[in-house]
């Protein structure tokens, strides 16, 4: 096996032994490829031992088909026993680079308060290229590079904004910019109107702002699952009038959550910051002294390190930090993973096997590869999600084998605040297993695909902004079948009061005509509903415990008779069109989901084979029926009603049936669910501060 040595004082010209390391990773992965070259005697394993140190990127750290090892010989990148590698796409900026603010001109726009307490640095003089630009990003648009962030001792800082926490309501709108296209509607770009959108708001505050044109506005603008950010075309302070520079697809709604951002006068608290993109001005509220603090600034816009056709290159023990794109992506790679690692304070996702598929054809290519994964790893503080998981191909149902497994993924959605999960998984036959996924505005998991395993997963505090939504999300898609979620424990999600139009976050959410998919030995805990069958066929829910689900355990309907009839009249063909896709008369889904061959001629508005049994609900009304549905239409056997006082005679404290109690008899036929076994028991990954 060969080994090499990386350190910040070595030189890429040097052997890469430990006492004369090289300098790079990218020396590294140099130096094993010459050593491939004819004539060379190694072709086996290799580890490359890093140094403690920061390793900063210019450019993505690349990786291909010339840098694998093989299943029994892998590549190795790791850091050395008990010594810190960051590998950065960010910048630090010195102490002694911020200056007081002297300007009189900018010291009459900031705040009373920040006077005296807010500093600046001139970014090029720090050496950071740009600011980089301010994009529309949210629902329909991520995965672009994020603006400059200012992180310090390694927490994100907020960007100015008013108000300072929540939002404010639009008022009376004046131009929604497209019409408000209902939550079941495609948005066609050619729908979308010139006007860009305009709603009334009368507040003193708008007269303080000078110069609000480089101001941008955050909101959830028509539906409290699709949020985005959009410039300011002008705000009219007498009038009352926001006017914006671009729409939101689906429009416009009155009283409706927003807030302003990026605007010099609203930097009135430690932390905040604003930068001046035309001087080229950072302005900062630190929030304690300077001096010994690590004060860091976002540069690079593409992956940190890209792997792309390769095959066993494992990352082990480092930390990927700060940059304004990815984290790490892998594409068309076998038996590559991450293991013990750290990845936070990035800009978009932090991690991407594969492509994303959900707003692509789902029977395309997505480029998973085969047993890639991250194990063990913390991720968190990400601008959009935690890990978009694909693999396997729907046109075969092959499973791919990627894997999430033994991480903590926490504080996600730092920017997007919908539609960033903590893991989003696609194609086939991929696993989300044992890991802690909590503490973000919107899902935690979205199941794309077929026969995907999301099992003993703790989810918590989760859609803690958002409505409509579920901690575990699949929807749209009869063919998406054979999914299962098994022995998670989904507990402390969000219910955001003004969220009027739905007020509600399930934990698992089988959305508009889901099928197929079972729910299984899960313990669902304040929830406002625990699973929600919204209309689809061939559900299996068995053996769960419900507690305290505020609005009901089960929510069910037929919506296909009601309100999402348009789905079965020809009017969104989303269901006959996925449908059509998958060729269902013949295999391999023929063979593996007969139901699919026969299921458009048989009435498929109405639910039809799903089964709800063996289930235990706890202060929880069981069942709530839309459409004119009923307990017998979904399949209702053998559930059990109990009273708090009832679970804590039957049930211990990690939930298995204490022997001999008053209710023994009722609950044999009830599974033991491995509750202890469920969540991250692993300790911190190596280097986490």
């Amino acid at each position: 096996m060969i080994e090499l040595y990386v350190a910040v004082n070595g030189k890429d010209t040097n052997p890469g032994t430990s006492k004369r390391p090289l300098a790079t990773l990218a020396g590294a992965r140099n130096a094993l490829r010459a050593l491939r070259k004819p004539g060379k005697s190694w072709d086996g394993a290799a580890t490359v031992w890093i140094r403690g140190g920061t390793y900063r990127l210019a450019e993505s750290l690349s990786f291909g088909a010339e840098d694998s090892g093989s299943k029994d010989a892998p590549v190795v990148f790791r850091a050395v026993a008990g010594e810190e590698v960051r590998i950065s796409g960010g910048m630090d900026i010195p102490a002694s680079a911020f200056r007081s603010v002297k300007d009189p001109a900018i010291l009459a726009r900031l705040s009373e308060e920040a006077r005296g307490k807010v500093l600046c640095v001139t970014l090029k003089e720090a050496g950071v290229p740009n600011a980089g630009e301010l994009r529309c990003r949210g629902f329909f648009l991520q995965q672009a590079p994020a603006a400059l962030e200012l992180f310090f001792d390694d927490a994100p800082m907020p960007l100015s904004r008013w108000p300072n926490e929540g939002y404010v309501l639009t008022g009376t709108i004046i131009d929604s910019g497209p019409r408000v296209y209902a939550p079941s509607e495609v948005v066609k770009d050619e729908d979308i109107s010139a006007l860009k959108g305009a709603f009334a708001f009368a507040d003193p505050r708008l007269r303080r702002w000078q110069d609000p044109t480089d101001a941008w506005v955050h909101g959830f603008w028509c539906w409290d699952w699709a949020d985005q950010y959009l410039p300011l075309k002008a705000i009219d302070a007498e009038k009352g009038i926001v006017f914006l520079a671009a729409p939101h697809p689906y429009g416009l709604k009155e009283g409706k959550r927003f807030c302003f951002l990026n605007l010099l006068e609203e930097i009135d608290r430690p932390g905040e910051w604003y930068v001046d993109r035309r001087a080229g001005v950072l302005y900062f509220w630190p929030p304690k002294p300077l001096a010994g603090a690590r004060i860091s600034v976002s540069v690079l816009e593409t992956p940190l390190v890209t792997i792309d056709g390769a095959r066993y290159l494992e990352f082990r023990d480092l930390i990927f930090e700060c940059s304004r794109g990815l984290g790490v992506q892998m594409r068309d790679s076998t038996g590559c993973v991450l293991s013990r690692c750290t990845l936070r304070n990035f800009g978009a996702w932090a991690i991407q096997i594969g492509e994303r598929s959900v707003y692509t054809d789902v029977m395309a290519d997505n480029h998973g590869g085969q047993a890639n994964g991250v194990r063990d790893c913390e991720l968190s503080f990400l601008g959009e999600g935690g890990v978009i998981l694909s693999g396997g191909d729907r046109r075969t149902l092959l499973p791919g084998d990627n894997f999430v497994e033994g991480c903590r993924i926490h504080h996600f959605g730092r920017t997007c605040r919908t539609m960033a999960a903590g893991v989003e998984t696609a194609g086939v036959g991929n696993r989300v297993m044992q890991n802690a996924i909590h503490d973000a505005p919107h899902a935690g998991i979205f199941m794309w695909g077929n026969e995907q395993w999301i099992e003993r997963n703790e989810l918590f505090r989760l859609c803690a902004e958002t409505s409509d939504a579920g901690a575990v999300y699949i929807g749209r898609d009869w063919t998406m079948r054979g999914n299962i979620v098994c022995h998670n424990w989904i507990h402390d999600l969000g219910r955001y009061a003004e969220a009027r139009e739905c007020n509600s976050t399930m934990a698992v959410y089988l959305d508009d005509c889901a099928s197929g998919t079972t729910v299984t030995g899960n313990v669902i805990v304040d929830a406002y509903v625990g699973i929600l069958i919204g209309g689809g066929h061939d559900n299996v829910v068995e053996n769960n415990i419900f507690r305290r689900c505020g609005n009901a355990a089960i929510l069910a309907d037929a919506r296909g008779l009601s309100w999402a009839a348009k789905m079965f009249n020809g009017g969104d063909p989303v269901l006959f069109d996925r449908l059509k896709a998958v060729q269902p008369d013949k295999p391999p889904y023929s063979v593996r989901y007969p139901a699919l061959a026969t299921l458009a001629a048989a009435n498929p508005a109405v639910p039809q084979g799903n089964r709800v049994v063996l289930n235990i609900f706890i202060g929880s009304t069981p069942a709530i029926f839309g459409d004119g549905m009923n307990e017998a239409i979904f399949g209702f056997a053998d559930n059990l009603t109990l009273t708090e006082d009832e679970a804590a005679a039957a049930f211990s404290a990690d939930y298995h049936v204490k022997p001999g109690g008053p209710l023994a008899g009722k609950l044999a036929a009830f599974q033991v669910i491995p509750f202890e076994k469920i969540g991250c028991p692993r300790p911190k990954p190596h280097g986490n501060p």
